[in-house]
């Protein structure tokens, strides 16, 4: 099988191809297609694949490309992980909306609608090169913010895009290994939007062993999101959120936290990676111990200004090892060889959410098999987080409408609906803000 990964000169990508090394199985990818607009950094990641796959028997084969329409043509799975404006238009993110004193986090807030209205015409216009070159493939979306950047691409592809986060899936494994129970054999009841999620029950062997865990103080302390959101608030919540809730019910703590330090997020994973890319291309440089380091670094800071807010200490062995790539890697299997399995996804709703339509993106279990991933039904949200969910949906239909429309008015709209956005003066300043550091926003009229 052909497998294309677009922004291939990511920094992730070895994760995925190290994912490809470990499946032996008969149908299982043979030939990787990296596709990037800066050829240094495809350069870059191809030496890293190329010293993973040493000694490794029958690894896939490895080409690069500049080419769109190239990349595409023939391909059975497309992966999706592009950074339209990169880490420098991260950080602008974060500083364009921090001077306003709201939250510029790359997928919840300011920050999240800025991304999503310079990605969308660019995921929309790979969406249509797909449904023209490769009809048949299966795009897997990693692109942030996943959820908003898969339902613009289900408008033209159906169902044949579905997007991925490893967010719910951590959570469920260390809800699971703190109770006990196997993480690979455990039931997670999870649903909301990307990001935006609750765990409401985790059965193991049958039994939903959640109300154990909210009934035991010290045992809800002991794990990343206990130490996060504090056990008074999760035994009110009587669910477990995705940590980017923390965003949400702890914000004006975040922000302060934001302003505070030296770097943002996006300005510190820019100059990191701008470092790894120099050293790797550095004559007789060992580009796999230059990434391996990187990462650890990268892993172990992620979120670290909640967590300080928080008093949650540092971040768990168990949780830097990452896992988007086994989920990627086992969405795969399932399609490509009938592998039928249960994976927390990005799809379409259906009729799984009363409160959405149809066509909403929503992150739920979904059943696996050849044909696909099918959302399986869900007791209803409570009201707090049914009015958060549609609230941020909400918001999310107006930057698809900006994008399409190229309405500066409706971006403006987007902006002032969010609930981390607290005037429609602010929302206005923001558009200005991030449409006269981001040429990508320039269509916006």
């Amino acid at each position: 099988m052909k497998l294309t990964i677009l922004g291939g000169g990511g920094f992730r990508v070895p994760l995925v191809y190290g994912a490809l090394l470990t499946d032996r199985g008969e149908g299982r990818v043979t030939e990787v297609v990296l596709h990037d607009l800066d050829a240094g950094r495809l350069t870059a990641v191809g030496r890293v694949l190329a010293e993973q796959a040493a000694g490794v028997p029958g690894a896939p084969t490895v080409t690069t490309t500049t080419d769109l329409d190239e990349a595409l043509r023939g391909a059975d799975f497309v992966f999706s992980a592009i950074r339209v404006g990169g880490l420098e238009g991260r950080a602008d993110d974060e500083r364009v909306a921090l001077a306003e004193g709201v939250l510029g986090q790359e997928t919840v807030g300011a920050g999240g609608i800025a991304y999503g209205l310079r990605t969308v015409p660019v995921a929309v216009d790979i969406a249509r090169r797909v449904a023209r070159l490769a009809p048949d493939a299966w795009v897997i979306n990693f692109t942030n913010p996943a959820g908003l950047v898969t339902e613009a691409m289900s408008r033209h592809l159906g169902d044949r895009v579905i997007g991925i986060c490893d967010s719910p899936v951590g959570l469920g494994r260390r809800i699971a290994r703190v109770l006990g129970g196997n993480p690979n054999e455990a039931w997670i009841d999870y649903v909301g939007l990307n990001h935006l999620g609750w765990v409401r029950g985790l059965k193991i062997a049958g039994r939903d062993e959640l109300p154990r865990l909210l009934a035991d103080p010290d045992l809800l302390g002991s794990f990343e999101e206990g130490k996060l959101f504090g056990v008074e608030w999760l035994q009110s919540l009587g669910a477990i959120p995705n940590e980017y809730l923390h965003y949400y019910y702890f914000n004006r703590e975040a922000v302060r936290s934001y302003q505070q330090v030296e770097k943002t997020r996006g300005a510190f994973l820019a100059d990191q990676q701008a470092r790894f890319y120099d050293e790797v291309g550095a004559p007789g440089a060992k580009a796999l111990d230059v990434w391996d380091r990187t990462r650890a670094e990268r892993e172990a800071t992620y979120m670290a200004e909640n967590r300080e807010t928080a008093g949650a200490g540092e971040r768990d062995a168990d949780d830097l090892s990452g896992g988007y790539e086994k989920v990627a890697l086992a969405l795969m299997r399932a399609i490509a060889r009938d592998e039928r399995t249960t994976l927390i996804l990005n799809v379409r709703n259906r009729s799984t959410l009363a409160v959405l339509d149809n066509d909403a993106v929503i992150e739920v279990p979904c059943l696996v098999d050849a044909n696909g991933a099918h959302p399986v039904t869900v007791a209803p949200l409570p009201d707090h987080a049914t009015g958060l969910v549609c609230s941020v949906k909400a918001v999310e239909r107006e930057v698809l409408a900006a994008a399409e429309s190229a309405s500066r008015t409706t971006a403006v709209k987007a902006f002032a609906l969010h609930p981390l956005v607290d005037s429609v003066n602010v929302a206005r300043r923001l558009v200005e803000g991030y449409t006269s550091v981001h040429p990508g926003l320039a269509y916006l009229k």
